[in-house]
């Protein structure tokens, strides 16, 4: 191999070959490259160059975005032994991945940035590890990684991790609203997960954030409606009537619902309880709704917004059955359904 011929940027599915352009000293000396003559080779006007401490690329032109990427990687890796999975072996758990800015455009978010335009890629590593943010890589620590995705081979952190270590270094409101209103209207992920990602990030508190994260969760609840309907209507379940508030006659509210059959006393409410950190103590009253309901002798399916988006005809299956058994049970007490 002649390192001393530039090679040209490729496209971003190509990030495979960009790894055999970015190496570390050490990979460079298991190919028999000594580090007198690395260092010979960055010399200015030399056909490589160093783009962070122990990383080289090997060609004197601007790093692509992929070679960013992947050198931000192998900073961060321990060993220095390159991206998991590279030739051919069998990925490993990684070490470091992508995370911020970096990993939603990954994730083809149009409000990021592209990559090019990123003064630094942030990476997120475990708290023990030793590493400093330097050049353009900015290491982000977590007590645990979680379960990074690959996209054109790099391991990227889950969308409402990366959004909310990207948001947390974001002074611009309207480009936070932006990807926290992507990030669920365009089915990367639901409210609930962005939301309880800035509540471990401590960003609740910020004053910006509370209104996009009021936005966020409204946006999160129209949507699950709207694919509650898309499922009912698709998978030919019978007309409800939708959003209703259900009484009983003379007593108490028992609780709105988005959708009920009355002659089969069936009713669906979206579970939207993990959208805000406050929700969790409310799952006591809402047992207790079902079974309030359920001792009147009215079905209570609560959906999940995700099931809604990743498995609607596994959703309509349970309605369906729900629906079918309403002729084995007995009558249930008469209830007043008025319009929510």
């Amino acid at each position: 191999m002649n390192h001393d011929t530039p090679l040209s940027p490729l496209p971003l599915r190509h990030l495979f070959d960009a790894q055999r352009r970015v190496l570390t000293a050490r990979q460079l000396r298991d190919h028999g490259v000594p580090a007198t003559e690395t260092a010979e080779r960055c010399r200015p006007g030399g056909p490589w160059q160093q783009v962070l401490p122990g990383v080289y690329v090997l060609h004197p032109g601007p790093p692509t975005s992929e070679e960013r990427l992947h050198a931000v990687l192998l900073y961060a890796t321990a060993r220095g032994t390159g991206v998991p999975g590279q030739g051919g072996e069998r990925p490993a758990a990684p070490e470091a991945m992508i995370t911020g800015l970096a990993a939603l455009a990954l994730h083809g978010f149009a409000a990021a940035p592209p990559l090019l335009s990123l003064d630094r890629i942030e990476v997120l590593v475990s708290r023990g590890r030793r590493l400093r943010s330097t050049g353009f890589a900015q290491i982000i620590r977590a007590p645990e990684l979680p379960a990074p995705r690959r996209i054109t081979g790099v391991p990227t952190a889950p969308v409402a991790r990366a959004l909310a270590d990207a948001v947390a270094r974001l002074a611009d409101v309207s480009t936070v609203r932006r990807l926290l209103t992507e990030a669920v209207r365009g089915g990367h992920c639901e409210a609930a997960s962005v939301v309880r990602e800035l509540s471990r990030a401590r960003l609740l508190t910020r004053p910006h954030m509370v209104d996009a994260v009021d936005a966020l969760v409204a946006e999160g609840r129209a949507l699950a409606e709207q694919r509650l309907y898309a499922t009912v209507r698709q998978c030919d379940l019978p007309d409800p009537l939708w959003n209703v508030d259900l009484r009983l006659p003379g007593g108490p509210h028992l609780g709105g619902v988005d959708a009920f059959w009355p002659e089969q006393s069936v009713a669906v409410e979206i579970d939207t309880r993990a959208s805000r950190p406050e929700d969790g103590p409310r799952h006591s009253s809402c047992d207790r709704k079902r079974e309030y309901l359920e001792r009147l002798g009215i079905t209570l399916i609560r959906c999940l917004p995700r099931t809604l988006r990743e498995a609607p005809e596994q959703q309509a299956a349970v309605i369906r059955t729900a629906l079918m058994a309403a002729a084995d049970r007995e009558p249930s007490s008469y209830v007043v359904v008025l319009p929510r």
